[in-house]
Formats: structure tokens, C-alpha cells, sequence
């Protein structure tokens, strides 16, 4: 319960952080998602390498700023994550399945929310 928690404070600031850094970044691109997915992939690259190597004993922080704030201010941060150890463990073909996989059914799917949406309401 108590990591149950952990990741909710911790997705509810970095939510609120990813609001703000939209509202301060206004722009007909999407200049402030691009930021944040990068600060993001910074920030859980730095907490996995520092924090993991000493899980015992950081383990709520890893919770708390990797799963819960990067979860919340970015998921592509997590997606990153994954892909970098896809590559660090030599399995080329998972990493280039999952990377063209997520980002083409994700527009894909976009796609056809947008059609459901427009054929359903």
C-alpha cells in the first residue's frame, strides 16, 4: 500500500509539473511535449542508474521520482528506458519491433479514435 501511494503522489506532481511546463510553453508546435519527453528520458536515465545500484535502500525513491513522477509527467521516459536496455542486451529485433510497433499503432490507433469518435457522437 505504502508503494501504492508513492506512485500516485508522485504521478499527481509530475502530471501537475506537465501541465505547467504547457502552460508556460505556448506554441502552435508541440514544442512543450518534445521538452518534456526529453527532461523525462534525463531525469529516469538518472534515477535508474543512480538508484538502482542500491535498491534496498532507495527503492520508495525509485518509486516515487521514476514510476510515479516521470510516470506522470511523461510515459515516454519509461518507453526510452526500456529501448536503452533493449539495445544495451543485444536483442536488435525486440528493440526495433517495439519502437516502430508503439509509434506506428499508436498514430494508427489515434486514427481511429478520431473515426469512432466522429462516427459514434
Amino acid at each position: 500500500m505504502k508503494a501504492l501511494l508513492l506512485v500516485f503522489l508522485g504521478g499527481g506532481l509530475g502530471s501537475a509539473c506537465r501541465f505547467l511546463v504547457g502552460k508556460l510553453i505556448q506554441s502552435n508546435y508541440p514544442i512543450s511535449t518534445f521538452l518534456v519527453n526529453v527532461l523525462g528520458s534525463l531525469l529516469i536515465g538518472f534515477v535508474a542508474t543512480y538508484f538502482y545500484k542500491n535498491q534496498t535502500q532507495h527503492q520508495n525513491l525509485v518509486l516515487f521520482l521514476a514510476t510515479g513522477f516521470c510516470g506522470g509527467f511523461t510515459t515516454f521516459s519509461a518507453f526510452a528506458l526500456e529501448n536503452f536496455n533493449l539495445l544495451k542486451n543485444e536483442n536488435y529485433i525486440l528493440f526495433f519491433g517495439y519502437t516502430l510497433g508503439s509509434v506506428f499503432l499508436g498514430i494508427l490507433a489515434v486514427m481511429l479514435g478520431i473515426w469512432l469518435a466522429k462516427t459514434l457522437l
